[in-house]
């Protein structure tokens, strides 16, 4: 066969790389993708094996993810630490890296000499300046890889890479909706004699970890939280998940906001030591007439109060949750007038680039009135949000003691 056949026979399978990884991709789910994308480069290069490792940031493992030809890896869950093997060579130096001898002196994997692999190339899976992983093909004869072969495995790795990266990105943020609602109160509880109205509106972007709760305690008091983890996507809605059930557990053990959020920052400090939130917890009292509210770094509820202009509470903000070791917290206690409405939110609901947040929060309290709890919900939405798609998370809840009849 000439060059010039060889080389148009390459040509025409990377069109067909370009192809999986461009037009097909809305129709291949992330293993689909990657199987398929193995199966064209393995016979691209006329290798006998080819796999995929991703990495595992929580854990800085790769793990086998996808294989043509070398199934095993998949099937036993193989993992690789970065710095260690070949794969990890590859990912922590993200350079190509090529072997003509495979034993246990060069590889960590036994299934690669095991499969009696003789040669291997590797190069790094790279998207937005970051490594998420490694291709690699073997051969089982010995075979002398050229730079033309690396070329063309990075150009497959590239498009991998790419591909991965926005599908990932679409399963995390599925996933991280997904959490988000499910860790909401499945209804909002029933109080005699008050209100209570909700929203959460996921942003346009990576969603984060806006959070509001809900719920009763033993003692007949009402707890009422709103938080935000710091970051966004997946991982934001974990921490945000743990945060709100460790919550939910130290309410039960006390009244008092001010130990409940003092307890809850050690739990975080000490079991996700990189976590950062914002949280506002107040609890209401039976007869529906004193709220108690501790913050950590967040914003205060805006008050409604039948005739009188609405303001934001004056309570003292501690620092966030996350931030220093032993914090003293403190707890305010604000007296409700019958009809009075508190709207607690997060940040994505008044923060907007080109407005001053000062300007925002005076918006909020003008569209706040001390009416029915779903009329306000909705009277606040329209006119902080309107139209507009949202670029942050939002979370509003609204708290409103009812008017005697």
């Amino acid at each position: 066969m000439s060059a010039d056949h060889l080389a148009s026979a390459a040509e025409s399978r990377l069109r067909d790389i370009r192809a999986i990884t461009d037009a097909e991709l809305h129709r291949l789910d992330d293993e689909e993708l990657l199987t398929e994308l193995l199966a064209r480069t393995r016979e691209i290069l006329q290798a006998d094996t080819a796999a995929v490792l991703l990495l595992d940031y929580s854990s800085g493992y790769l793990i086998a993810t996808a294989s043509t030809g070398l199934e095993e890896e998949v099937r036993q869950g193989v993992r690789i630490p970065v710095g260690r093997g070949f794969a990890g060579r590859i990912a922590a130096e993200q350079r190509p890296v090529i072997l003509d001898r495979v034993d246990h002196t060069t590889v960590l994997n036994p299934i690669l000499y095991a499969k009696g692999i003789k040669s291997l190339m590797g190069v790094p899976l790279i998207a937005g300046g970051r490594v998420l992983g490694v291709l690699h093909v073997g051969s089982l004869t010995r075979r002398q890889f050229t730079t033309k072969d690396t070329e063309l495995l990075q150009l497959a790795a590239d498009r991998a890479a790419a591909a991965v990266q926005s599908m990932t990105a679409r399963t995390d943020r599925t996933a991280a909706v997904a959490m988000q609602r499910g860790l909401l109160p499945s209804a909002l509880p029933a109080v005699e004699g008050a209100e209570i109205a909700a929203r959460l509106i996921p942003g346009r972007g990576v969603i984060g970890g806006d959070w509001y709760d809900v719920f009763t305690l033993p003692s007949g008091e009402l707890g009422l939280v709103i938080g935000d983890v710091a970051g966004s996507g997946l991982q934001a809605a974990v921490i945000m998940g743990r945060m709100r059930s460790a919550l939910r557990a130290y309410a039960l053990e006390s009244a008092d906001p001010a130990w409940v959020l003092q307890m809850l920052d050690r739990k975080m400090q000490h079991f996700e030591p990189e976590a950062l939130a914002t949280v506002l917890y107040a609890v209401i009292e039976p007869g529906l007439d004193r709220a108690h509210l501790s913050s950590a770094g967040h914003l205060p509820p805006a008050v409604a109060v039948p005739g009188q202009q609405t303001q934001l509470a004056e309570i003292p903000s501690d620092v966030m949750i996350g931030v220093l070791p032993s914090v003293r917290r403190r707890t305010t206690t604000i007296k409700l007038l019958a009809g009075t409405v508190l709207a607690f939110f997060t940040d994505g609901l008044v923060e907007r680039r080109t407005k001053p947040l000062d300007d925002s929060l005076a918006q909020l309290c003008q569209s706040l009135r001390a009416e029915p709890a779903d009329s306000v919900a909705a009277e606040v939405m329209q006119a902080m949000v309107g139209s507009e798609p949202a670029q942050d998370d939002i979370a509003l809840l609204i708290f409103r003691s009812r008017l005697p009849d």
